[in-house]
């Protein structure tokens, strides 16, 4: 799509329209024309508005002819200015998490989002379910591993859950801890098999004793 240009002072380059729309439509309200698994068209002050949906957002819209209310995130490229709406702000902050993980596009993330409930994908990456996540229409294996690692330290844990407090560790285990990750090991699992140990031994013990734990 050409996208026509804004024209500033005489002798100033011109500046894309395209580029002057990035952040600006952040919440639509509007009258709801029509709608599809995939879209709705919203008009608000008399112009229709093209937005992708995910398939919850369409389930919990009204009846076309409605009024409706809408969470935005605009996406700006170049050569294109793509709408993407959600009902509850939750979704949008989930999507606006899922496009930051390598490979994943705007698009990508409304199938993701429109593939498993929200906090059923929210267990699966914190729990490191590559198999349920690769159920995902459009998620193959490496795209979920990227979800697990880029996204699993930043997703909320699941209602009435708490994560236990880590327990402290001596300076050997911190060592033994610090080893461990320099070996390639995350930080997680590294600190559940240390802590899995809790002994008093050399950190030589010590670090055979978690490399045993880790192996199993």
């Amino acid at each position: 799509m050409n996208c026509p240009a804004a024209l500033g002072r005489t002798g100033e380059t011109p500046v894309p329209t395209w580029s002057l729309f990035s952040g600006m439509i952040a919440h639509l309200r509007g009258k709801l024309l029509a709608k599809h698994p995939n879209q709705a068209i919203v008009e608000a002050g008399g112009v229709g508005y093209d937005v992708n949906i995910s398939v919850p957002t369409f389930s919990d819209l009204p009846a076309s002819g409605s009024d409706v209310s809408l969470y935005i995130y605009t996406h700006v490229r170049e050569d294109q200015i793509a709408l993407y709406g959600f009902r509850h702000s939750a979704e949008k902050q989930l999507f606006e998490k899922l496009i930051t993980v390598s490979g994943i596009g705007p698009k990508l993330a409304i199938t993701i989002l429109s593939g498993m409930p929200a906090d059923e994908m929210i267990a699966a990456i914190r729990g490191n379910d590559l198999a349920r996540l690769t159920k995902i229409p459009g998620v193959g294996k490496k795209t979920a591993e990227r979800m697990v690692l880029e996204l699993r330290d930043k997703l909320p844990a699941e209602k009435g859950q708490e994560q236990a407090a880590p327990t402290a560790l001596s300076a050997t285990e911190q060592d033994v801890l610090s080893a461990l990750i320099n070996l390639g090991y995350q930080r997680t699992v590294a600190e559940k098999a240390v802590s899995s140990i809790r002994n008093n031994g050399s950190f030589e013990a010590l670090f055979r004793e978690a490399l045993a734990q880790l192996s199993r």
